[in-house]
């Protein structure tokens, strides 16, 4: 069979699975859609997570998906500007998150998905697990997994338009969609033009993204028992930077402002999928098949291409003979293909052949455990066992939930570290790099332990979470020797020692009054290397307090949002090449809203309100105080 049409019929299986599961079971608010190989219910959840909706993300006037992880416990979101922005969960790498779109891996090939310019003007939430997630989902879900989930409409004809214009640029979305009670399809547009600013901290030249999103998505009941389902999203981005001197001394001279440094970026996923229900629904199949190409340029020169391809096999078994969308036992068994592939080592492809298994199971007295294990065969480096448990406890009489998990993930070698043999010769000299085929996979190992508390008539809760997660086997180069040609030869190796990372994470929120909703969220952190040095780029404390009130007699809101950091270290790439403790910062952002009409908003925000000036990375400045109005309209 031609491996595209399978992989495209595979993936419409997928969605239209997710679908039947959101349309038959569940509301869509008590379920956490990522939580396993199926959808779990967030009261029988073990892990740490966040759910953030889009009503949150209206209501604080949250414009794009980085700036909304800001806000979740465990997180860590910094970077050179905002065109260049990393997310860490409780203190791993940057390549140790897995970021989704509806699903599939929103990166392809072995790149870190960068975040700059993702709108939010269509998603429906973002799911934020924390934890190692491997066992689900495989390679670089070793620290916890991000899911982005776009919008599909509700049953008839819906149209939603935005637009936002401000000192920072401007942007637009549209959206359409048409659904029955069998399926429906739905059409979306975004685009942003953020003029940016200089991110050097001069005051000059301003770098800018711009970016187009496309999704095209839809779902079909064709008999009660079979569905079918698609997904197309293509987005084009290009962006801005400045240039790094070589003889800087201190941070105010190592980013020089220029316009040199640009690049474009192409991205596209697609996935189809079927599910088939039997059994009376005791016996569930799913295939997918998903495609994402992500190709990106610097500066003018030739793409990168890379490219992964999956192909997934799900089964589900109500164990105590329910449906096994509402079964108490559940048992979940997972077949995967995947294959990658980059266009910067053309010679070489990453194949990986899984099995995973899953069990739920929920109990008359409040107790919920979740188990899992997958077995990854590679086919150019080592293979990997994966595992991951949880349970969770519900005190009947007072709500108290406690809840704790346990397990690990592994982030496959890059095809750098695996195959490179690069030669690179600029001011400072010539220095090579020579990959090593015979990597082994970064493995996490985690524990974490919470309890969360209703309060006051349940107008209020407050959950904590400690947690303590291992990185072993991390790939780090290292310099060989000098050669008379090649010049300073580097190699890479698996490292020596245990990179620790311990703290805990605290969420609340409380219905103050019937006007005033408070929200709180902390997180501390002690990261360090196998030496006992500070991991950089993970602050040590990250504190948001939020507050919406409702006003304009009922027919709006404005929020306001308070965010500090600080304890976060970063290597001063200049002068004595140290790592040193950033200033700590906080920042205020205030956004409104208003009902024009019952179907026409009136927005604004301004983010940064005191132009605080500050950074997350030395020698790259924040943006300044930036103001906005927007309208938003649904029919």
């Amino acid at each position: 069979m031609n491996i595209n049409l399978l992989r495209a019929s595979s993936a419409l299986a997928l969605l239209l699975s997710q679908s039947a599961l959101a349309d038959e079971v569940i509301d869509l608010g008590e379920i956490i859609i990522s939580g396993g190989l199926t959808p779990v219910e967030e009261s029988k959840y073990g892990r740490a997570s966040t759910v953030i909706t889009s009503e949150e993300l209206a209501e604080r006037g949250i414009s794009s998906v980085q700036d909304a992880l800001r806000s979740v416990p465990g997180i860590m979101v910094n970077g050179s500007g905002d065109s260049f922005t990393q997310v860490r969960i409780r203190g791993g790498e940057a390549n140790h998150t897995l970021i989704l779109i509806d699903g599939v891996e929103a990166t392809g090939g072995d790149r870190e998905y960068i975040l700059s310019g993702l709108d939010t003007a269509n998603i429906e939430r973002i799911e934020v697990l924390r934890g190692p997630q491997s066992a689900f989902y495989g390679s670089n879900a070793s620290t916890g997994v991000i899911n982005i989930i776009t919008k599909t409409g509700n049953v008839g004809t819906e149209y939603s338009t935005s637009v936002e214009y401000g000192s920072g640029g401007v942007r637009g979305s549209a959206r359409v969609s048409t659904r029955t009670e069998r399926g429906g399809i739905s059409f979306s547009l975004a685009h942003e033009n953020d003029r940016g600013f200089d991110i050097s901290g001069d005051g000059g030249e301003k770098d800018g993204i711009r970016r187009n999103t496309l999704q095209f998505k839809g779902d079909y009941l064709v008999t009660d028992q079979l569905k079918l389902g698609f997904n197309f999203r293509k987005s084009n981005e290009a962006y801005e930077s400045d240039s790094n001197s070589n003889s800087a001394t201190n941070a105010a001279q190592y980013v020089v402002d220029d316009t040199a440094p640009f690049s474009d970026r192409d991205e596209q996923l697609a996935q189809v999928y079927a599910e088939l229900d039997t059994l009376g629904g005791r016996l569930k199949h799913r295939l997918s098949f998903e495609r994402t190409d992500y190709d990106q340029s610097f500066s003018g020169f030739a793409p990168t291409e890379t490219k992964t391809e999956a192909a997934k096999y799900l089964l589900s078994f109500g164990l105590d003979g329910q449906p096994a969308d509402s079964a108490n036992h559940l048992l979940n068994a997972l077949a995967e293909w995947e294959e990658d592939s980059s266009s910067s080592n053309a010679a070489f492809n990453r194949e990986t052949k899984s099995l995973a298994l899953e069990y739920r199971g929920s109990f008359a007295n409040g107790f919920n455990i979740q188990l899992g294990a997958r077995r990854d065969n590679n086919s150019v480096f080592e293979d990997a066992t994966t595992w991951n448990a949880s349970a969770s406890y519900t005190f009947q009489n007072s709500g108290i939930r406690l809840h704790t998990s346990a397990g690990t993930g592994i982030a496959n070698p890059s095809y750098f570290e695996l195959f490179a043999n690069n030669t690179y010769s600029s001011s400072w000299g010539t220095s090579t790099y020579i990959g090593n085929p015979n990597l082994k996979p970064e493995e996490n190992r985690s524990f974490d332990i919470g309890v969360e508390v209703p309060f006051l008539q349940e107008r209020g809760s407050i959950d904590v979470t400690y947690f303590r997660e291992t990185l072993t086997n991390e790939i780090e180069s290292y310099y060989s020797h000098t050669d008379a040609t090649l010049g300073d030869v580097y190699n890479y190796r698996n490292q020596a020692g245990d990179s620790e990372r311990k703290g805990f994470e605290v969420a609340a929120n409380l219905e103050a009054s019937e006007k005033v909703d408070l929200r709180l969220s902390y997180t501390h952190l002690d990261a360090t290397n196998p030496n006992g040095s500070v991991e950089v780029r993970r602050p040590e404390h990250e504190l948001l307090l939020s507050a919406t009130v409702q006003s304009f007699y009922g027919r709006g809101a404005i929020t306001t949002d308070i965010r500090h950091v600080s304890g976060n270290w970063d290597t001063q790439f200049f002068g004595s090449y140290a790592t040193a403790e950033l200033p700590s910062y906080t920042t205020v952002d205030v956004a409104a809203r208003y009902d024009l009409t019952d179907n026409v908003v009136l927005t604004g925000r301004i983010t940064n309100l005191f132009d605080k000036e500050y950074s997350d990375v030395w020698g790259y400045a924040k943006r300044g105080r930036a103001i906005y109005v927007g309208l938003e309209s649904t029919f």
